[in-house]
């Protein structure tokens, strides 16, 4: 397995090492493909996205900053070719996916979600949850889907999300609560309909 960071192999692939590339592409595609899959609702157009992410990332390299990380640019370049593609299919099918997010700022927030203040966790057991949950967070409104993907399922730590997203780490927090709770009402509203049609 190669030790070299991720910046270090975009520096020598930059070098003219092509094998360094394709290290990033090893690295990458797993933990892209459950992150596009997630927030695209749509395997076989996660593996196109991821194609086109790494595109975007060769044609750009040489203007990634060293000062920076390279997963949160790898991050933000897949969420925007991921929202593009999500607003080309609202518009094949004539309504948007695409919502403006709630600005407040919430106080100091920790590195990470903390598992203990989702209800998700209570949640995903067995296949027919795990599909259910699925389809509903893809009704979810595109921020709120796209932020809850990065915090809860990716795991990333706020100040990447930040990053990713061009927002304050504070804003971040409150965006993944408003998340949750949007998720958790809909969860609720789903269990609810089942109750009904239960005989």
């Amino acid at each position: 397995m190669d030790q070299r960071s991720d910046e270090q192999l975009l520096a020598d692939y930059l070098s003219g090492t092509a094998s360094a590339f394709d290290c990033l592409v090893a690295r990458y595609t797993k933990e892209l493909f459950a992150f596009l899959c997630r927030f695209v609702a749509d395997p076989s157009a996660a593996e196109d996205l991821i194609q086109e992410t790494f595109v975007q990332v060769h044609l750009a390299a040489s203007s990634f900053d060293p000062a920076r990380s390279f997963r949160p640019w790898l991050y933000t370049i897949a969420a925007n070719k991921a929202r593009d593609h999500l607003r080309s299919r609202s518009r094949r099918q004539e309504y948007s996916l695409d919502a403006g997010g709630p600005g407040e700022e919430a106080p100091a927030p920790s590195q990470t979600l903390p598992a203990d203040e989702t209800p998700l966790s209570d949640i995903l057991d067995g296949d027919e949850q795990r599909a259910a949950v699925r389809q509903l967070v893809s009704q979810m409104p595109e921020h709120l889907r796209l932020i809850l993907t990065l915090g809860y399922y990716q795991q990333l730590p706020y100040a990447e999300i930040a990053e990713i997203l061009g927002i304050p780490v504070g804003t971040v927090k409150s965006r993944l609560h408003a998340a949750v709770n949007y998720f958790a009402r809909l969860w609720r509203s789903h269990m609810e309909a089942g109750s009904r049609t239960e005989p």
